[in-house]
């Protein structure tokens, strides 16, 4: 086959599964362009996205003005490392602790990477800090979580397919169960070794899992308490996606009107990833007050590509895309409508149990256990309808399309979507 020559679908899928390891399991559709909240497969069938790649692409699909600052600054300078300064990294680092309330910016590249940059930090903090033991600190997660798939993030994990055959696994952990805040109280009386408590404010992976009204609050003021500090990945929920600018929202410059509702909490590290780039870009960051940031000197981590020219001016233009355009109060406007729509159908529907989410980051519960094959089928079939979601733990469907959609185009969505579910009642 020459190498200009047009692939068919199954001619693109043949050679992943021919030449790539098999560590995904993806919907049957090859995507060749995307543009807002619109993708097309190679034979130019044009769907909607209701997956933003995880909510990475919030900004839409190839955002004009993302996608103008890559362009321009990688033909000016791409990398130098950081064995010396460059111009842009300065100006954005500047612009992102302004941006979210905080002193310092550790920069990254991927989610995974800024998780395990928050762990480091978090135990080296403990033991310079706080006088913990060095070797003895432990860290508070929850059951449930999803924070990447490194050797040490998964030696947390409860899900058997991310962890079985990767062992040894790294100690250092207490497991939790989510959204509760007594499990978490006692964990952290009856361990002085605990240096932190790492939290998404909403379990995505594991299904779109909304916590209590106060359980972030209230778990921010038990660490306050414990001196532990409160660890927030909002790697999937940040940058406008739950209908704020971040979901806890706590001391950051948004001038959403919905930031005045609960939770209002500043995580002492926020990490972020995904959004932060629109997409466009792999880039990833840590957050926080000098009195954390300030253990990591030189050679204590640090990466190649982070805080590179071309992530430096991604970010800024993608973060400047969620304030301008008002992604958050989209959101926010378009989450309440399409959780009223689905629930309004739901009320007479066999196969759906309940819809939940905040912002434009829902899933709807299928009436049907984990094993079953009906969620997936579900997703092919709204695939063949035109949008694209799929399953996660099985019996769930996420629904998270770009932030950029138009009243019009979620309700147009939603047909697709209940005119989808009626074929499987």
């Amino acid at each position: 086959m020459a190498v200009l020559e047009k692939l068919t679908s199954q001619e693109a899928i043949d050679l992943e599964n021919k030449y790539g390891a098999h560590n995904y399991h993806p919907l049957p559709v090859v995507l060749s362009k995307g543009e807002g909240v619109y993708v097309w497969d190679v034979e130019g069938k044009k769907y909607y996205d209701f997956l933003s790649a995880y909510s990475a692409v919030n900004q839409g699909h190839c955002h004009p003005k993302i996608v103008g600052a890559m362009v321009n600054q990688a033909q000016t300078l791409t990398l130098t490392s950081r064995a010396f300064y460059n111009d842009k990294l300065g100006e954005y680092e500047k612009y992102i602790t302004e941006f979210f309330g905080f002193d310092k910016v550790l920069p990254m590249n991927t989610g995974a990477e800024a998780v395990e940059t928050a762990l480091k930090l978090c135990r080296k903090w403990a033991y310079e800090k706080k006088g913990i033991p060095e070797n003895e600190a432990q860290i508070i997660v929850c059951e449930n979580n999803f924070h990447g798939r490194t050797t040490t993030i998964i030696s947390f994990s409860n899900d058997p397919v991310a962890r079985k055959n990767f062992g040894p696994y790294t100690a250092g952990f207490i497991k939790i169960e989510y959204d509760n805040l007594i499990a978490l109280e006692q964990a952290l009386e009856s361990n002085k070794n605990v240096a932190g408590f790492l939290v998404e404010p909403i379990q995505g992976e594991a299904g779109v899992y909304v916590p209590s009204d106060d359980y972030l609050s209230k778990a921010k003021a038990l660490c306050e308490k414990h001196d532990v500090l409160f660890i927030a990945d909002e790697v999937q929920t940040g940058i406008a996606r739950t209908g704020r600018l971040l979901a806890t929202c706590g001391n950051c410059s948004c001038e959403d009107k919905n930031c005045s509702g609960s939770p209002n909490v500043k995580p002492d590290v926020l990490i972020l990833g995904k959004a932060l780039s629109g997409g466009a870009y792999p880039v990833s960051a840590v957050l926080a007050d000098d009195h954390i940031m300030e253990v990591i000197k030189p050679g204590n981590h640090g990466s190649t590509f982070g805080g590179n020219p071309v992530a430096a001016a991604v970010a800024v233009a993608a973060l400047e895309v969620v304030r301008d355009e008002k992604l958050a109060e989209n959101a926010f406007e378009l989450g309440e409508l399409f959780r009223s729509e689905l629930n309004t159908y739901i009320e007479n529907s066999g196969i759906v149990k309940l819809v939940r989410g905040k912002g434009l980051l829902n899933a709807i519960v299928i009436n049907d256990d984990e094993e079953s094959e009906t969620a997936w089928n579900i997703c092919v079939a709204l695939k063949e309808n035109g949008l694209l979601a799929k399953p996660t733990h099985g019996n769930i469907i996420r629904f998270a399309p770009p932030l950029v959609m138009t009243k019009e185009q979620l309700l147009d969505c939603v047909g697709i979507i209940t005119k989808t579910l009626k074929e499987f009642e």
